[in-house]
């Protein structure tokens, strides 16, 4: 085990570290880090002491990023594991606020790091590229990395998969689709998407590019962020893993872009600014698709229940129920169906861990591996997670789930479609997703015409060279 800390290794957050910090600064970073490594080793104590490790167990220690109503959806998960056999007790612990990785890797640098860790940022590669964290096949057979392969989801074994090997187990995945307002559309006599011209058209009907007036609706305006789950609907792909090549300078992507910034072109950075600044003013951070301020807007599976809520709350106020629907990212001609961008949270186990073994048996309990299709059925449920193998999402409680919320239906179909990619699972991963996405905000927000193929051009050779230097580390 290393006796120092590799800041380079941090991933996202650490990049962001040194860019804006002095040493002496970092030195104090640190030092707070210990600190709160110190604090939260001392409540790792007191829990011990509440929840006394049964005798003859051997105790995996989890940490966790989950707070509220998910926090104890966790603790509801581990004391199932823990009444369904005798030879370990999972301890979760929340770790919340910001700078997980930092925490993470001081507990490696003192030699007492978790036995499983829960992690949402793209660090996978760099992690397990530097040797943080363990590959699958350092603690499950050859046969049972083999049945997991294809057991999983293409897009969730995507997602945890670095140089031929699987470094975690996806517990849940993050799809995005487009939600409609029907109502809203019905007003104007348009139906949902189906390709980007039915898209293009929502929002000129709508929003009118010619219009005096400030804009009160939008029928869609893209976020660049998004510009992740556009590439591959437009048929593109940002990183050649064959040649090791960042691809962003390809047609598919160009156009993708290209189509981006002709919102920019026809209703102005200004006013694109402005709006979605407006969006930000709702009240209690309301979805924006219920205060009729677009027609259509991509987002995750979470909203489903927010929906819900939603309609139920007009039935009790006796007002007209608002139809919501929710598609597949709708095409250009020559793109992908039922393509875009996945993520989600993968659970990972530490180099130097007390208990991999332990570890190792709790991921297949979550996530429903070799027999546990079932619990993992009951634990998405209470989530509203998506399962990360159709085998859970065909478990007759996932099945009811599906029945009393249709909308989920869509995820689902995603969720198991060849045509989902998560940022490239790469060494240098958090920088490269990053910086795809500023080049994706400058294009909108430029000022003058941007000249998209420069713009794309820079970014692949800035992307390029950091990639490099992070696979040489």
């Amino acid at each position: 085990m290393a006796a120092f800390l590799d800041v380079s290794s941090l991933g996202l957050r650490g990049t962001a570290l040194m860019k804006g910090t002095t040493w002496r600064g970092l030195a104090a970073m640190i030092a707070l880090g210990v600190l709160a490594i110190g604090l939260f080793a001392s409540q790792a104590m007191l829990a011990t002491r509440e929840h006394k490790i049964p005798e003859g167990r051997e105790e995996v220690v989890f940490w966790h990023f989950w707070g509220g109503a998910d926090r104890a959806i966790v603790e509801e998960v581990a004391a199932r594991f823990n009444a369904s056999q005798e030879q370990y007790f999972v301890r979760p612990i929340a770790m919340p606020g910001n700078n997980l990785d930092l925490k993470f890797f001081l507990s490696v640098t003192g030699g007492d790091p978790p036995d499983l860790l829960n992690i949402d940022d793209p660090v996978i590669a760099d992690w397990g590229h530097r040797g943080a964290i363990l590959a699958l096949d350092e603690v499950a057979s050859e046969a049972e990395v083999t049945r997991l392969k294809s057991w999983l989801f293409p897009a969730a074994q995507r997602l945890v998969t670095y140089n031929k090997r699987m470094y975690g187990v996806p517990n849940g995945l993050d799809i995005r689709a487009l939600y409609y307002n029907q109502t809203m559309l019905d007003r104007f006599g348009l139906k949902p998407p189906r390709s980007i011209a039915d898209l293009d058209h929502i929002a000129r009907t709508i929003a009118p590019p010619e219009q005096t007036t400030p804009y009160e609706h939008h029928g869609f305006l893209p976020d660049s962020r998004r510009i992740w789950a556009w590439g591959p609907v437009f048929g593109g792909q940002f990183y050649d893993a064959a040649d090791g090549e960042v691809t962003l300078t390809s047609p598919e992507i160009e156009a993708a872009l290209a189509w981006m910034a002709s919102y920019r072109d026809q209703y102005g950075p200004s006013e694109i600014a402005r709006f979605r600044h407006g969006d930000q003013s709702l009240p209690g951070k309301t979805f924006p698709l219920f205060a009729e301020r677009y027609a259509v807007v991509m987002d995750g599976q979470w909203r489903v229940r927010d929906i819900r809520a939603f309609q139920e709350s007009q039935r009790e106020k006796n007002e007209a129920v608002t139809k919501f629907g929710a598609i597949p990212l709708p095409p250009p001609p020559g793109g992908k169906s039922n393509a875009g961008w996945v993520n989600g949270n993968n659970f990972v186990i530490p180099r130097g861990a007390s208990s991999p073994q332990g570890a190792w048996t709790f991921i297949q309990f979550w996530c429903g591996f070799e027999g546990h299709e079932s619990e993992a059925a009951q634990t998405c449920v209470a989530g509203g997670w998506i399962p990360v193998s159709q085998n859970v999402v065909d478990q007759p409680e996932f099945q009811h789930f599906l029945q009393e919320e249709p909308l989920f239906q869509a995820f689902i179909d995603l969720a198991g479609s060849d045509n989902q990619y998560p940022v490239p699972v790469i060494p240098g991963a958090p920088f490269f997703n990053n910086e795809v996405k500023n080049v994706a905000e400058s294009a909108m927000a430029s000022p003058t015409k941007p000249d998209i193929q420069q713009m794309l051009e820079d970014a692949q050779a800035r992307i390029q060279s950091h990639i490099d230097r992070a696979k040489e580390l």
